[in-house]
């Protein structure tokens, strides 16, 4: 088995720490992050409205018939949980990333898009858990190998930039749609109350297409259908994507 190269890439906002095999499968992935961020900007200087809402957008009422790909798969995604296309960007880019990887022949392709992860995995991995200030730390989940690639993605109220209206220290939403797993943990995040039963936060996103979710809130965690076993590892603050 080959050895897996590992690449830290940032272009403007976004920043990934990509893995693969093959130089050229990085490459590939840097080529889609190119690419997508500039469909995506040039959409936002037509409607600089996109980037801010926090609600559902809507291309026919915004006369936007001829939106790139990832624009429609941002609002698609983010409108089943009521909330703005902004809250599937970081995983959309990254699913389209490790599609980019795979068209190059890819098996093994991971993007980890600031906590917002795109897996492809021919070999069992393991993905950790970061829930900052929490004291449930040093878990993870074990990924068997699979052929489909897998979105885990991640929102918090305590740790990193993005914008999370709840409690959490840690929401985590998993897919099989990157951009769909994205929107999700944002959702997820939202519902997580000051106090009050964790569990009932994942009505927020009952959906179709959510394979499962974890939730942690300072000494609580909460599980919600099918998730990857559980197991303990080393996740500090060191291993998070991020500037």
């Amino acid at each position: 088995m080959s050895e897996i190269l590992r690449e830290h890439f940032q272009l403007k906002e976004t920043i990934v720490t990509i893995f693969a095999r093959e130089s050229g499968h990085i490459d590939a992935a840097k080529g889609s992050i190119r690419e997508q961020r500039a469909h995506l900007e040039e959409f936002i200087r037509e409607d600089p409205f996109f980037q801010i809402t926090l609600e559902p957008y809507d291309l026919a009422a915004n006369d936007a018939p001829d939106a790139p790909e990832i624009v429609r798969r941002m609002i698609e995604k983010s409108a089943l949980f009521g909330i703005g296309p902004m809250s599937a960007v970081a995983g959309a880019i990254a699913g389209f990333s490790v599609q980019a990887m795979m068209d190059e022949g890819a098996t093994y392709a991971v993007v980890d898009n600031g906590g917002d992860i795109c897996i492809l995995n021919d070999l069992p991995i393991v993905v950790g858990i970061y829930a900052g200030s929490s004291p449930i730390q040093n878990l993870a989940f074990e990924i068997a190998a699979r052929r489909t690639p897998l979105g885990i993605c991640t929102s918090s109220g305590s740790v990193g930039p993005s914008i999370s209206f709840g409690f959490s220290d840690a929401a985590v939403a998993i897919s099989e749609d990157a951009a769909l797993a994205d929107a999700a943990a944002t959702a997820l995040g939202n519902a997580v109350t000051a106090k009050g039963p964790l569990q009932e936060c994942f009505s927020a996103i009952d959906r179709p297409g959510i394979d499962g979710a974890l939730a942690i809130r300072g000494e609580e965690m909460a599980l919600w259908k099918q998730l990857p076993p559980l197991r303990r590892a080393r996740v500090t603050a060191e291993r998070i994507t991020r500037g």
